[in-house]
């Protein structure tokens, strides 16, 4: 897709919307004509009480139903499901899509033993879904810093613990990402330069031999609950993640797994972002509570509905990443904003050990930080 479909910088900045942002969160008076990008009235708060900055998506006692507005009632109980008391043993594992190891679900995705009837126990039944297809998640926002790479390790990490296999995060920023290292997998250093160095042998391959080829490139998850397609650190490969090649990377992942979690790089213009967005099942905004974090993603979202993309947009999810433990001036305001331009937001707290930026172990986590991404990570497959 070329640029003069969409793809440019100036199909973004056609929109007035970020202005609108900006103007709410400086507490100054709305610029003529932005009353058509406000969002809904906020429901009193006699009707529906303040809740935990991580609870803010889904309250506690309610959970998101396909739409994934709050105060929508519990999923149906059915195929790959179970409700409130049932218990997630009385249920098989997902199908086996490939021949890699089947690996148990775990009783306690992200370290959290659900108790019956609560809001966790019913995002792990999501997680534990049967999936008609491979799915593929994009974790995107062209400016860096906004905790992509931590959404797409914890997400990760949530669905293939519930799940407990099938569930692969690639690393295809195009610039020296840095998901391999985070993901605390260091079986070996194969990267993603590898699999394309030997992509035409590894593409004769199918069924439990193709499985068992990709699995040479993969690293895993310390808790084995993830593989990780890990970026390549040299710049100069960049230019070899062509639209073909992006492709052929994607049909032999979704040949083998289950669960795609893509975590893009920053620049929209480049044929890996825009080949991954045209693939993408679903899309997951990352931000931060600041100005120039929010106005990225409003502006991406510009770009990628210019670009026909507006129903990615419309199902996308919104993960807003507390960056201090008490919540700021602007999440309020961001929170309704992306509301109005997506399915869902959720709001995951501030915790130390991921301002760090190493190894993200979830275990070292906050019991109220991994129940919210475990939480986000069942309205983002739902």
């Amino acid at each position: 897709m070329g640029t003069d479909t969409g793809w440019s910088r100036a199909a973004g900045e056609s929109s007035g919307r970020w202005r609108t942002i900006l103007d709410r969160a400086a507490g100054r008076a709305r610029v003529p004509g932005a009353e058509a990008d406000q969002a809904p009235p906020a429901t009193p708060a006699t009707a529906n009480p303040p809740a935990p900055p991580y609870q803010q998506a889904y309250p506690a006692g309610q959970y998101p139903a396909a739409g994934g507005y709050p105060g929508s009632p519990a999923p149906a109980v059915g195929a790959g499901q179970y409700g409130p008391g049932q218990s997630p043993a009385a249920y098989p594992a997902p199908y086996q899509q490939s021949g890699l190891p089947q690996r148990s679900g775990s009783a306690a995705p992200l370290g959290i033993v659900p108790a019956p009837g609560s809001p966790a126990e019913r995002a792990v039944a999501i997680l534990r879904r049967n999936l008609d297809t491979p799915r593929v998640i994009a974790f995107a926002n062209p400016k860096g810093g906004v905790h992509k790479t931590t959404a797409t390790v914890l997400a990760a990490a949530a669905i293939g613990g519930a799940r407990g296999r099938g569930v692969v995060a690639w690393d295809d920023n195009e610039l020296r990402g840095t998901l391999g290292l985070r993901a605390g997998s260091a079986r070996h250093a194969r990267t993603i330069r590898h699999l394309v160095s030997e992509l035409a042998e590894v593409e004769l391959n199918t069924g439990p031999a193709l499985a068992a080829r990709i699995d040479d490139f993969l690293r895993h998850a310390s808790d084995g609950t993830y593989d990780v397609l890990a970026g390549e650190e040299d710049p100069r490969f960049a230019w070899r993640l062509d639209p073909p090649t992006v492709r052929r990377v994607l049909d032999l992942l979704t040949r083998t797994h289950e669960v795609i979690c893509v975590d893009t790089g920053n620049n929209v213009e480049s044929g890996n972002w825009r080949t991954i967005m045209e693939a993408a099942d679903q899309l997951v905004i990352t931000t931060v509570p600041r100005e120039d974090s929010a106005f990225s993603a409003d502006w991406m979202m510009d770009v990628l509905t210019e670009a026909g993309r507006d129903e990615l947009v419309a199902n996308a999810v919104t993960i807003i990443s507390m960056t201090t433990p008490r919540p700021g001036p602007m999440q309020d305001d961001l929170i309704r904003h992306f509301r109005s331009r997506n399915r869902a937001v959720c709001v995951v707290p501030y915790d130390p050990v991921l301002e760090q930026g190493g190894w993200i172990d979830h275990t070292a986590l906050a019991p109220a930080t991994r129940e919210a991404w475990l939480l986000a990570a069942a309205v983002i497959l739902e």
